[in-house]
């Protein structure tokens, strides 16, 4: 016999002293046939149906005194003792760091490992900024790769307003990105942000390029840029005046001009308001008189606020004038 089956004689001798309640196994050398133990040729080996609560103990009797089953059980227990002591050295945190976990590691040495990552709908993400966020590296396989959670990850950035990840086996993974794009600038409590068309912030405004988009100001008003882009188609041939849409206590806009005038617009009926202006203009170039602002919340009214010193130029021309006789004209 090999070392392993002396060392697991013993294991043996122990079952076969429960032979008249406990069925016979293969190797045994008196075999008790009985309903609980069954010879079967099967491919040029006996097995054994095995039945009652004692079969599982049986089983692993059969394997312990399998040839080489010794040296099984020894090399996984010397296995188990190198990595319990790897863990408490730290040399598995080391490996784990370069290598990655040891089902990764294990899936790359049999050809899972990502050699490449294609990437299709990116615009203003670059491929550096996608693969940060996913955490996609050398240490990763494609056999363990949870694309679920890579999919939130590219959802979590701003700019993205739709995504999918797809595995290519063996060795390779593909992208999809469906970008939201600037739709106009957002300015909150000083800080400007640029917004997609359903108000959603994408990032801070620091490239020139996007500077001539269409600016709200004010709490709120990012998710009502859709109504401030229809005043500004309302106004037409003055729309390149317009500098902003401030959203007045969420209720109300007021526009304002290049020209530093504030027009101020009615709750209902904003549009036809800005259409009116537009009209007043084209007659009597309102927004180029002396005025600080304009207020259109009236209908048929049109109330204009003048400077500080042209409002008391004003009031002294308008005031009443004494006469010789002492009285007032």
């Amino acid at each position: 016999m090999d070392g392993g089956r002396r060392l697991l004689r013993p294991v043996r001798e122990v079952f076969e002293g429960f032979q008249p309640s406990l069925p016979a196994y293969v190797g045994a050398s008196n075999i008790v046939p009985s309903n609980a133990a069954r010879h079967v040729a099967h491919r040029g080996r006996r097995t054994c149906a095995l039945r009652g609560p004692l079969s599982w103990f049986a089983r692993l009797a059969m394997f312990l005194t399998a040839p080489g089953a010794g040296a099984i059980v020894a090399i996984a227990l010397l296995s188990g003792i190198g990595l319990y002591g790897a863990m408490l050295g730290g040399q598995y945190a080391a490996f784990a760091k370069s290598e990655g976990g040891i089902p990764d590691f294990v899936a790359r040495m049999l050809g899972f490992g990502i050699k490449g990552v294609q990437i299709s709908g990116a615009r203003d993400l670059s491929e550096n900024e996608i693969l940060d966020v996913m955490g996609i590296g050398r240490t990763n396989s494609l056999l363990f790769l949870d694309v679920a959670k890579l999919r939130d990850k590219l959802l979590s950035l701003p700019l993205v307003k739709d995504a999918s990840v797809s595995k290519l086996y063996p060795n390779r993974v593909m992208i999809e990105i469906e970008e939201r794009q600037p739709f106009a600038l957002w300015q909150k409590d000083g800080a400007v942000k640029i917004i997609a068309a359903d108000g959603t912030p994408i990032t801070a405004l620091n490239e020139a390029r996007f500077i001539n988009l269409p600016l709200v100001v004010g709490d709120g008003a990012n998710a009502r840029i859709a109504e401030y882009r229809a005043l500004l188609d309302a106004a037409g041939d003055l729309r390149p005046r317009i500098k902003a849409g401030m959203l007045i206590a969420q209720r109300r806009w007021t526009l304002k001009m290049t020209n530093g005038v504030e027009v101020a617009l009615p709750e209902t009926g904003a549009g036809a308001a800005v259409a009116e202006l537009a009209r007043l203009q084209d007659d009597f170039g309102v927004l180029d008189k002396d005025i600080v602002s304009l207020d259109l919340r009236f209908p048929g009214r049109l109330i204009a606020r003048l400077p500080d010193e042209a409002a008391r130029a004003r009031s002294a021309l308008t005031a009443p004038k004494p006469n010789s006789k002492g009285g007032q004209t």
